[in-house]
């Protein structure tokens, strides 16, 4: 499957250029002049990679960056001009992955969103966990069940793992809620049943794996 890359520019031979050669290397390119387009493409399409420039009016590379940095951990390569240290150090602060600085060699810059692709699938692969057709992936936040997504709520989905990276040990109710929902939290153990009644609906006939300890609590084992 084609990977698809965002470049975010205001100056149109620079796009154009990197449009070409990133088409030429069958890549989906979706295009915008600023951050604040970027943004939008961004919550629309499906991007694997951004290219995103420094300085652009409206909203600029730095801004936007951090407000991506809010919601994704996408790939983000930046583009710099010559004299431009400070911002190349606050865009590593903000989560750039990699930088390019202006005049750079279009194949120079191809070479720099292979390997950051390469690298974060290799991530993603390395992230899954398995348990007989049950896959969690921590980085992207995907449970499956036989290669089927399993949609969750933000808590069933942190409930899950906290009980995945404590497999095999008796957790409290009080433990468990602490450890979700925090310390503050000011409900009572009622909602860590409610939820793993909630949680053990979605996970179908995997829903055995969270075994009730009499006494205790819960624990995450696979039979």
């Amino acid at each position: 499957m084609k990977k698809s890359i965002l470049i975010v520019e205001d100056e149109l031979k620079i796009r154009f250029l990197l449009r070409d050669y990133l088409v030429k290397d069958e890549f989906n390119v979706f295009e915008a002049s600023n951050g604040e387009e970027g943004l939008i493409t961004f919550s629309k399409e499906k991007i694997d990679l951004i290219i995103l420039d420094i300085m652009m009016p409206k909203m600029d590379g730095l801004t936007m960056l951090r407000k991506l940095r809010e919601v994704s951990s996408i790939p983000v390569i930046l583009l710099t001009a010559k004299g431009e240290e400070e911002n190349k150090l606050e865009g590593y602060d903000y989560g750039a992955d990699d930088y390019v600085t202006k005049p750079f060699s279009p194949k120079v810059l191809i070479a720099k969103v292979k390997v950051l692709l390469k690298r974060t699938r290799q991530n993603l692969d390395s992230s899954i966990q398995n348990f007989n057709d049950l896959s969690i992936n921590q980085l992207s936040h995907e449970v499956k069940i036989n290669d089927i997504d399993i949609t969750l709520s933000p808590k069933e989905y942190e409930l899950l793992i906290y009980l995945i990276n404590n497999q095999g040990i008796a957790l409290s109710r009080d433990n468990i809620l602490d450890n979700v929902w925090g310390i503050d939290y000011y409900g009572d153990i009622r909602t860590v049943d409610t939820n793993i009644k909630r949680l053990r609906e979605k996970l179908l006939d995997k829903a055995s794996y969270i075994v009730t300890v009499r006494g205790s609590g819960y624990k995450f084992e696979v039979k």
